[in-house]
């Protein structure tokens, strides 16, 4: 089983608890406006490394005394795309008591997907919007899946932290905060949410790529801007 990787980061400390090594794999189906990783979306493009679990694993190993207090991430792109290589690798850190988070948009919802989270200690959830009349716009999805995660999720006590990107004009609007707010309020497996500024730091991919920058006149999130939208929310 060979698995598709777009990056990896050895030292990472804002994709979960803790110091963690983070696998940025290489796939994504969905199409946010505000992605700043477009170069992770095409799974068929040529991947910067091709692993088996094993050497992944491996690979990892050799960084377990800077890791021991935080763990490994598997992000993207979205993992799920490779979810017999995720659920594997999971399985492989798990018997090394490895803490693991999955990085995840929820746009996956299979039995496939359920198999990886039996190894799985903590989900990082995007939800790009909580409004079903905006989700396919912004994402080019439905926002069926991403509630069916959140419901599973809430089912079986799985810990969950929640990544909102916070967008000018988009995602930064009193009613939409407020909703996604009250929405968040009845899943109490959600240990952490996360309101992330929206930033134009990944523009020039879209240039290297030759893709039109969807966002190219919003500008980015300030920092009383963040305060702002944070008031809306219990941040933990």
């Amino acid at each position: 089983m060979i698995g598709k990787i777009h990056s990896l980061e050895s030292f990472g400390t804002v994709d979960g608890p803790g110091i963690r090594y983070v696998v940025f794999m290489q796939g994504c189906p969905m199409r946010c406006l505000f992605c700043h990783n477009p170069d992770t979306w095409d799974f068929n493009a040529k991947a910067k490394y091709e692993m088996t679990p094993d050497e992944l694993f491996n690979e990892v190993i050799r960084y377990r005394n800077f890791i021991k207090s935080g763990g490994v991430t598997l992000s993207g792109g979205e993992p799920l795309m490779q979810p017999g290589f995720a659920e594997e690798f999971f399985k492989l850190c798990k018997r090394k008591n490895i803490h693991t988070a999955l990085d995840t948009s929820g746009v996956i919802f299979s039995q496939k997907a359920v198999d990886v989270l039996k190894y799985t200690d903590l989900v990082l959830l995007d939800i790009k919007t909580a409004d079903d009349n905006l989700h396919e716009k912004y994402t080019g999805q439905t926002r069926e899946n991403n509630k069916k995660f959140l419901e599973f999720l809430q089912e079986i006590s799985k810990p969950v932290w929640i990544r909102h990107v916070v967008v000018p004009g988009y995602t930064f609007e009193e009613n939409r905060l407020k909703a996604l707010a009250e929405y968040l309020s009845q899943f109490s497996v959600i240990e952490k949410i996360e309101l992330l500024p929206y930033h134009t730091m990944g523009k020039f991919k879209y240039e290297n790529l030759g893709i039109d920058y969807p966002l190219k006149d919003v500008k980015d999130l300030t920092a009383d801007e963040l305060k702002t939208a944070e008031s809306f929310f219990i941040l933990q």
